[in-house]
């Protein structure tokens, strides 16, 4: 999947995804955008954001 290559929409796309889709966790999204997690996390983080798995939402 394409995903935006701007940290802050990619940040709001996963996040609405996780909020509205059928996901447990981040884990079960990248598997099944075809995401890799580390890379995700690692490229938001590096954006200053943190993904808090208890409410599955980066900020």
């Amino acid at each position: 999947m394409n995903t935006p290559s701007d940290p802050v929409m990619l940040m709001s796309m996963l996040n609405m995804k996780l909020r509205d889709g059928d996901y447990e966790s981040l884990n079960d999204l990248c598997l099944s955008l075809g995401l890799d997690e580390k890379s995700v996390v690692d490229k938001l983080s590096a954006a200053g954001f943190e993904y808090i798995p208890q409410i599955r939402q980066f900020r």
